[in-house]
């Protein structure tokens, strides 16, 4: 062996070891986290390219019921929703004259109305991919049927005819598939609604929504103001402390729910690291030489700086107040929907919430995140669960 290629192998073996050092600490700095509770969940999903979390996590969420319930284990079938949906959406659409939302977006209740008033059906039996693509991709899709509505609305003929909805439903029928009346499954034959009663056997009026703003009234119900609340359902509202204590008894006592969710904020650090989190950063509490690095950095560089996370961190202090003012100034929108199915620790003891997200294995928690406790305050515009886990002395003056 000659020097050169001795030189090269040691230069090589420097630079591993070197490497492995620096991947060890980043590992040791990295948040870690211990699982305090962790429900009982079926397989993570991918929506792929399609805005149709609130489908893939609500039937998520309901597949769990099956299992606390000790129901039998089921993948229900997010496109058999989807386009129930859409045929609801477009008659909305029409009837308000195109004044309302029409688009791929949803609410946890939107699922729910599906099934109470279609039935559900297994995902191997309805998949909705009959338009040559392994994975679900709906743009082309979504903006053909936004023209069909569009166009039925602007007709000249001075009144509807009888059929519009049969291109809408046509449509549907092309991309994802004719909708089964009849099917087997596990040896027996089902409608969609017979087997949403006697194989999944969940009460849809079990479930209920509940948010926490200050401007409508504590324990009442609205219909909170989102543009994908295309149906108007009407969701509970109560303090925020309320809220806090219903995630947390839930989860302590059995039951996972959907939750709805801002996921733009900065914090939220949705590649390989896998957490959610809202650091408290003020220059106040700097030092005049690290104002003044501050000050230099480029707007890019100085967000970096922010939300490099290599450990626990500080975090904002949630209130009322900045949820309010966040939902008022579009700081807080509703971006995405998932499921929440336990509990977690840092090695600071710092509270996380153990989340279920329908990305497919997209990071080193294999398609789950952790988003921390102000995170989950703060950003949350919607949460579904049973209505059996919100503590007693709280339904009350829920009036449930």
């Amino acid at each position: 062996m000659g020097f050169k290629t001795i030189s090269t192998v040691f230069l090589s073996l420097i630079i591993f070891l070197g490497g492995y050092a620096q991947d060890a600490e980043k590992q040791e700095n990295d948040l870690s986290f211990e699982d305090k509770v962790d429900l009982l969940s079926t397989p993570v999903k991918d929506q792929h390219r399609t805005g149709t979390c609130w489908s893939f996590s609500t039937l998520s969420f309901l597949e769990s019921e099956m299992i606390r319930l000790k129901r039998p284990l089921v993948d229900l079938s997010p496109m058999f929703v989807v386009y129930h949906a859409y045929m609801e959406k477009a008659q909305k659409y029409v009837r308000m004259h195109g004044k309302t939302n029409f688009d791929a977006g949803g609410v946890f209740h939107d699922v729910t109305n599906v099934i109470r008033k279609y039935g559900i059906v297994p995902d191997e039996i309805y998949r909705g991919l009959e338009y040559g693509e392994d994975k679900h991709v709906h743009g082309e899709m979504d903006n053909l049927l936004k023209k069909q509505v569009g166009a039925i609305v602007e007709n000249t003929n001075r009144k509807l005819s009888p059929v519009w909805q049969e291109p809408v439903r046509s449509a549907l029928d092309s991309y994802l598939g004719e909708l089964p009346e009849r099917f087997n499954y596990q040896g027996k034959e089902y409608t969609p609604q017979s087997f949403a009663r006697e194989y999944v056997g969940l009460n849809m009026d079990d479930y209920v929504e509940i948010t926490s703003f200050s401007h409508h009234p504590y324990y009442s119900r609205f219909i909170l103001e989102i543009p994908d609340n295309w149906a108007w359902e009407e969701v509970y509202n109560v303090p925020l402390e309320d809220l806090a204590e219903i995630i947390d008894a839930g989860l302590e006592n059995g039951y996972s729910f959907a939750w709805a969710s801002d996921v733009s904020e900065k914090g939220f650090l949705s590649g390989n690291k896998g957490i959610a989190v809202v650091p408290e950063v003020k220059t106040v509490d700097m030092t005049n030489a690290e104002i003044t690095r501050w000050e230099s950095l480029s707007d890019r560089q100085r967000e970096d700086e922010l939300y490099r996370i290599a450990g626990p961190v500080n975090e904002m202090e949630v209130t009322p107040e900045a949820r309010q003012s966040a939902f008022d100034n579009f700081q807080t929108t509703d971006d995405h929907g998932m499921h929440i199915v336990g509990k977690a620790t840092d090695q600071a003891g710092n509270v996380y919430y153990k989340v279920k997200n329908s990305w497919g294995n997209y990071n080193r928690f294999d398609g789950f995140f952790y988003a921390s406790k102000p995170y989950v305050l703060y950003k949350t515009t919607l949460i579904m669960i049973h209505k059996d886990a919100i503590p007693a002395h709280i339904r009350q003056k829920m009036k449930i």
